[in-house]
């Protein structure tokens, strides 16, 4: 029974905290689908995107965010709560980025200009942990509230989550209305949720309030 409410409570955090994933991973799975088509079966070097590579860099940032949230259990903090809201500036970047890659380079080259190494799990991986860092305020004391084994059962129990995460995206992205609607406008919608989503994350962790209080402070 205990082992059932573990896995339960596991599921529940990990749906709780990670649902806005799953939009990300349908727009990344869109463009490499669109990718694809395009490609035509050739072998495009340096400037294609693989499912594989966003499954890669969704396990890497959602590995190190729970790494960070047990390590803060541990009482090792890496990152202050203050700045947890400062990794919005990550996707930010990268939105800014794709929309003056956009003006330039094809559709099918502007996610892989991301990273100059045509590493694009990494890009996803900052994306994912960007994205999830305000989950560590939860998980940081969800797992504060575990024993070991049900520590364990927890983390396996997320890392199974995130390859149903990635089916989930990978399953609405193949949906025709939708990869259609993502092909004509994917261009401006991914820069757009990719700065939203950025914007959206400062502003949850009070960044924007914070800044504002000290700029009264400083002028009173």
């Amino acid at each position: 029974m205990n082992l059932i409410l573990t896995i339960l409570s596991a599921l529940g955090s990990f749906i709780v905290t990670n649902i806005d994933d799953i939009f990300v991973l349908m727009l990344l799975f869109s463009q490499a689908s669109s990718q694809a088509k395009a490609s035509n079966g050739r072998t495009v070097k340096g400037n294609r995107i693989y499912p594989k590579d966003i499954v890669i860099g969704q396990y890497l940032g959602f590995a190190l965010l729970v790494l960070i949230s047990l390590l803060a259990t541990f009482g090792v903090t890496l990152i202050p709560d203050q700045w947890v809201g400062l990794l919005g500036l990550i996707p930010i970047y990268l939105g800014v980025k794709l929309f003056i890659k956009g003006e330039d380079e094809d559709e099918g080259a502007i996610f892989s200009s991301l990273n100059k190494f045509n590493k694009f799990y990494l890009s996803v991986a900052f994306i994912t942990f960007a994205n999830g860092g305000d989950n560590i305020g939860i998980y940081v004391p969800f797992f504060s509230t575990l024993n070991n084994n049900q520590l364990v059962i927890t983390v396996v129990t997320f890392f199974i989550m995130v390859a149903v995460w990635c089916l989930i995206g990978y399953r609405l992205a193949r949906f025709r209305y939708v990869s259609e609607t993502l092909e004509k406008y994917g261009r401006w919608v991914i820069p757009i949720v990719f700065i939203g989503l950025g914007f959206y994350i400062m502003a949850e962790n009070n960044i924007f309030s914070n800044l504002w209080s000290d700029f009264v402070n400083l002028n009173s």
